[in-house]
């Protein structure tokens, strides 16, 4: 299934949402322009479970190492990765910050973000991969949607085979699976080890939703 866009208006401009796709999108035209240069770049800001649990576990002060947890979350690897994040920020996002307020949705973001890669780590500590993506904070503004608009109505495309069906659906239906989603790939890269190899990194995106369940309630503008 994907979302295409939710029928919940919103009643203050997103300004916040708009400023972090346009980030998004501004630092991977950057690292299409760095050439060879890219691989060295997107080692050295994006997040390495290993580096962030041997600074942890020594006595060696490397507060460059914990920077990673903000700067890999505006590193894509491909189009397609920054196009599918950057749709699920536009379609979920705007109404998460309307309801936060403009300087609350940011933090929340960013810790939402934090807090992914922080349940990446703790799943992969020996993990030499290069963790990078907005999923993990976005992750968190599902958690917080699922949370205030439960039944907000969003039009979904689902693909049956060679078929293309566009269909209405609340939005606790489309979360829903994809949390479901997440959370059974996550044990299935237990078992199989298969997120030390590269790929998604699935339980960075629980523990962004997880985080946003959490927080929305106490981040949220009472009025």
């Amino acid at each position: 299934m994907i979302p295409l866009k939710d029928r919940n208006p919103r009643k203050h401009f997103p300004i916040v949402t708009i400023f972090l796709i346009v980030v998004n999108i501004f630092v991977f035209f950057y690292e299409l322009s760095l050439g060879i240069r890219l691989e060295r770049f997107l080692i050295q800001f994006s997040v390495t479970p290993s580096a962030i649990h041997q600074v942890l576990h020594s006595n060696i002060f490397r507060p460059f190492v914990f920077i990673t947890l903000i700067t890999s979350l505006f590193l894509h690897g491909g189009w397609l990765h920054l196009g599918g994040n950057m749709l699920y920020l536009w379609i979920f996002g705007d109404n998460v910050e309307d309801k936060l307020g403009h300087i609350r949705f940011l933090v929340f973001y960013l810790i939402c973000g934090i807090a992914a890669s922080a349940l990446h780590i703790y799943f992969e500590p020996t993990s030499n991969v290069p963790t990078i993506g907005a999923s993990g904070a976005i992750s968190g503004v599902l958690g917080a949607y699922i949370i205030l608009f439960p039944r907000a109505r969003v039009l979904t495309l689902i693909p049956i085979f060679i078929f293309i069906q566009i269909v209405e659906l609340p939005a606790y239906i489309i979360i829903g699976l994809w949390f479901v989603l997440q959370f059974f790939n996550g044990m299935l890269s237990l078992k199989y080890a298969t997120a030390g190899m590269g790929g998604v990194a699935w339980w960075a995106h629980i523990g962004g939703f997880i985080s946003g369940l959490i927080l929305v309630i106490p981040f949220r503008k009472y009025r």
